[in-house]
């Protein structure tokens, strides 16, 4: 029976390369992978999925209006779906890709960023807590050795930043994992972060 995976984690948690390493194993076993990710998500490329340990695919940009669904039943059937920056994804789209676990009995397997830097939930991060079957934490840490639960986006000169629209695409340059004490004290204390 297939399942409605969601798999979480802070930024740098190695969301996209455990998404590059689970479509390998499965092509390994000679299965078919639908890799997707939102069009939204332009920062490697637009069809490109990155890790920031040097991992990359091609994969199908897939644009908020689309149907999931029927871009699924218009092609050649795959065996697993794999979904990498799923936070970006509608909940509609969210939806749909549960119909196709249920109705299909297509495995869906979703990476992707719990909160945004205020510690909000993204839309389809709440849909799929809302009806993923399988939901596991990547756990990544903050400098201090804590577990990082924040994607705390910082300015030029390293402070954290507490306004701004929910999407912004950067990394390393643009977001640090934090601990929620450590980002609460460098918003209080308007200090810098050490990036990695």
């Amino acid at each position: 029976m297939a399942k409605l995976y969601f798999k979480y984690g802070a930024m740098g948690s190695s969301k996209s390369a455990q998404a590059l390493i689970t479509k390998f194993n499965y092509e390994e076993l000679g299965m078919r992978v639908w890799l997707i990710k939102p069009s939204v998500d332009t920062r490697d490329g637009k069809s490109v999925i990155r890790s920031r340990i040097g991992l990359h695919q091609q994969a199908d940009a897939v644009p908020p209006e689309a149907d999931l669904c029927a871009l699924y039943r218009g092609m050649e059937k795959t065996d697993v779906i794999i979904a990498d920056e799923c936070q970006f994804f509608t909940p509609e789209q969210i939806d749909q890709l549960r119909t196709l676990v249920d109705e299909d009995n297509v495995p869906v397997l979703c990476f992707g960023l719990r909160t945004d830097f205020l510690t909000h939930l993204f839309p389809g991060s709440a849909r799929l807590f809302e009806v993923a079957d399988s939901i596991t934490e990547i756990k990544t840490v903050c400098a201090c050795g804590a577990k990082a639960i924040v994607n705390a986006r910082i300015d030029g000169q390293g402070r954290v930043v507490t306004a701004g629209e929910q999407v912004f695409l950067g990394g390393n340059d643009a977001y640090i994992a934090m601990c929620h004490r450590c980002w609460k004290k460098a918003v209080r204390e308007h200090k810098t972060v050490r990036r990695p």
